[in-house]
């Protein structure tokens, strides 16, 4: 715990602009962003006395180690720097609205030569619209096949269309109607390009204008006596109200709106949303928040819509970098006006409504509303939106019941077994796998607070003193921890976002060479642009290893070799599950029930997952390898070129060096290089990949192993 006062800065340091200010800990890491109309009052309020601090922020400020802000020309300007700060950082100490899963969205890639409509999830891209969201992927297929009588747009994979393209049959849907099937020429690009486009303005609520175009066509075939063709409109007729219908209106007007609803206490907050486009509720989205931190309903409400539509201008600044065409960024400006919408309903209006209002509005490129429903159907829909908060909060209650107990307490357990100063809130666990000596490989999961963050996850490929691997299992795990810890330093050092304080007196070269993390420095610091995260720029708490002594001595020796001794260690023996630490001649014994123990093993057996995971990997495409491999010259980006081209090594052994250099990116003497090889290829190449019997490693076919036990575990064994 830091005194608040060691690194409070002079207050006549402090300017009154607006601005963002973070906070960091001794080690670096960004814990809070916050932003401010004038950073010197609001910085002085952290800096009274704690005892008057609300807990969370006591918490916070006592976990810092200084305090640094960068100034800003406006308040908007502050709200998007805020934004890309907590994006950037992943603060502790920040409220986090995240989802309770993977919402999945109707996306039409209009950026692509021939659009695609498929379910997706995650990121948003560039050129392409998104529908949605729904609350299962099963609600998106089900409207998608009801549509496709109407559209019959492509809905298959760039490589089941490419195969369709070179054989010239297309796949299933193109025979059951389903497909225009531009891969084999029935429908120009063109004419898919503006069927795809009638798609997206059918989802977008223009649903009147199909209907009465097919209830036309459908009149003028029943005139000309062609009844199948008037039944099958009728169909179609009929298929495109069952689509509508799913959506029943719920404001008139053809309203776009989002509409907001918060629920909770003093610890945390369910946050609903649903997503009204023309009338009509296309989508849901629904978060659980813990409050880390001392917030108000309409703080809640502010960081809220910086996170929802943060996005949005992330996907704008992608869309401006990516070299689309005119149709390509005309579909990406249409996303942005679909996704921010002209409405914006919230419970309670934000602090500064008029810096988020144009903000909101610089996003959408037209004015937004931002405001609380206070009569009429929108105050009741909103009403319907606060209940389903409720709900949320409620089901998320019941199934987190005692979890946060749960892992306090085997937290607590831990550094009671392990006589730590402090509960391992960051503990990190490493694996070695390998196959009778190859394909050495490690893992390193991490988790935090009881839980896997497994965006930190790393995989190590063992290479030894020679590069051909290590001897056995300790000296893959001193290379593994020292190559970790080694790049900590580096990172520490080369860190370019911490300022260190050099005014101490300790310049024994501990200091200079990172061993010893110095104190960040209060100050203010540019508005830079977030950069690379370090991937390996802070040190756990508690390191895991999966083994016995063996294990745990070869990394307390690599730890001693680089100066690190601010990290625990230990390792978990998998035949009794004892918990041995360095120098001990007897292990720890932990109870069989105890929940310190159940996490360490769950710790173990994620590393031991992760592990084993990426050691197949490696050895799969070991296996998997081609003649074309060893020619001198030919990239991955011509061996792929070569194989889209003719299909099969095989074919490619039979083509003539004219053949093989009219391949785009080749060559003639690279053409020759080519036939050489294959003419000289002994093997029986394999029909699915070209692989030869020559290329398979001898025991490749052994089960993978992760020795772990008592022993070193020889790897040539």
């Amino acid at each position: 715990m830091a005194d608040p006062a060691t690194y409070r800065p002079k207050p006549g340091e402090i300017p009154t602009s607006p601005g963002v200010y973070r906070f960091r800990d001794a080690h670096g890491r960004v814990i809070y962003v916050g932003k401010a109309k004038n950073l010197r009052a609001r910085l002085s309020s952290y800096f009274q006395d704690v005892a008057h601090l609300h807990h969370r922020t006591q918490s916070m400020v006592t976990t810092a180690a200084s305090v640094e802000w960068t100034v800003v020309g406006t308040e908007v300007e502050a709200l998007a720097l805020e934004y890309s700060w907590i994006k950037e950082y992943d603060p502790r100490f920040n409220v986090k609205y995240r989802d309770d899963k993977s919402y999945p969205f109707l996306a039409v890639t209009m950026g692509e030569e021939v659009p695609r409509a498929q379910v997706m999830r995650g990121a948003k891209r560039p050129g392409t619209r998104y529908f949605g969201p729904y609350g299962h992927a099963w609600a998106i297929r089900e409207t998608l096949d009801l549509l496709l009588r109407v559209f019959p747009i492509r809905t298959c994979s760039a490589g089941v269309y490419r195969r369709a393209h070179q054989t010239g049959r297309p796949c299933l849907l193109g025979y059951i109607d389903k497909c225009s099937a531009p891969c084999v020429g029935r429908i120009t690009v063109d004419d898919h390009k503006q069927l795809a486009q009638d798609f997206c303005d059918f989802m977008a609520g223009d649903t009147q204008r199909f209907e009465r175009r097919l209830t036309a066509r459908m009149n003028e075939a029943a005139a000309s006596m062609e009844y199948e063709q008037a039944a099958r409109l009728r169909d179609d007729i009929q298929a495109l109200r069952r689509a509508t219908e799913k959506n029943a209106v719920v404001l008139p007007d053809a309203t776009d709106a989002d509409i907001f609803a918060l629920a909770g206490d003093e610890l945390e907050a369910a946050v609903q949303v649903f997503h009204v486009r023309g009338g009509r509720i296309r989508g849901q989205r629904g978060w659980v928040v813990e409050k880390v931190e001392d917030v108000t309903d309409a703080e809640l409400v502010e960081h809220l819509l910086q996170q929802v539509y943060g996005a949005v201008e992330d996907a704008r600044a992608a869309a401006e970098v990516a070299d689309l065409d005119s149709e390509g960024r005309a579909a990406s400006r249409r996303e942005t006006r679909d996704a921010v919408p002209r409405e914006v309903l919230v419970p309670v209006l934000p602090p500064d409504p008029e810096q988020m209002t144009a903000w909101l509005s610089g996003l959408r490129g037209a004015r937004v509303e931002l405001r609380v429903p206070q009569r009429g159907d929108k105050r009741e829909l909103a009403a319907t939106v606060r209940a389903n908060a409720e709900h949320a909060l409620t089901l998320h209650r019941t199934r987190r019941a005692g979890d946060l107990t749960t892992r306090s307490q085997a937290l607590r357990e831990i550094q009671e077994a392990l006589g730590l100063e402090s509960a391992p809130l960051r503990i990190e666990c490493y694996d070695i796998s390998h196959t009778q000596g190859t394909y050495q490989s490690a893992s390193m999961v991490v988790f935090e607070d009881g839980l896997p963050r497994k965006s930190e996850y790393r995989t190590f490929s063992v290479r030894g003193p020679e590069g051909d691997g290590a001897r056995d299992d300790t000296a893959a795990m001193h290379e593994v921890i020292t190559r970790r810890f080694r790049r900590y330093l580096a990172d520490r050092l080369a860190s370019g976002d911490v300022e260190l304080d050099d005014s101490d007196d300790d310049r024994d070269g501990a200091r200079a060479s990172a061993r010893v993390p110095a104190r960040p420095r209060s100050g203010e610091v540019p508005a830079e642009e977030p950069g690379e995260r370090k991937r390996f720029a802070y040190p756990p708490n508690l390191v895991v290893v999966d083994g016995g002594p063996p294990q745990v001595a070869a990394a307390q020796r690599a730890l001693d070799e680089l100066g690190v001794t601010d990290v625990a260690l230990c390792g978990l023996a998998k035949r009794l599950e004892e918990v041995w630490v360095p120098g001990e001649d007897y292990p720890v014994i932990l109870q069989r029930s105890s929940e310190g123990l159940y996490l360490l093993q769950r710790v173990r057996d994620e590393a031991h997952r992760f592990a084993i995971t990426q050691h197949r990997r490696r050895r799969s495409k070991g296996m998997i390898t081609s003649a074309l491999d060893d020619v001198p010259g030919l990239g991955p980006t011509r061996r792929k070129a070569l194989l889209t081209t003719f299909g099969s090594v095989k074919k490619l052994r039979a083509a003539s060096v004219d053949e093989i250099a009219a391949v785009r990116g080749m060559g003639r003497r690279t053409a020759e290089a080519v036939v050489a090889a294959l003419g000289r290829d002994g093997g029986a190449p394999d029909a699915a990949s070209g692989a030869t019997s020559a290329d398979v490693p001898t025991g490749a076919g052994s089960a993978p192993t992760s020795h772990d036990g008592a022993g070193p575990g020889m790897l040539g064994a």
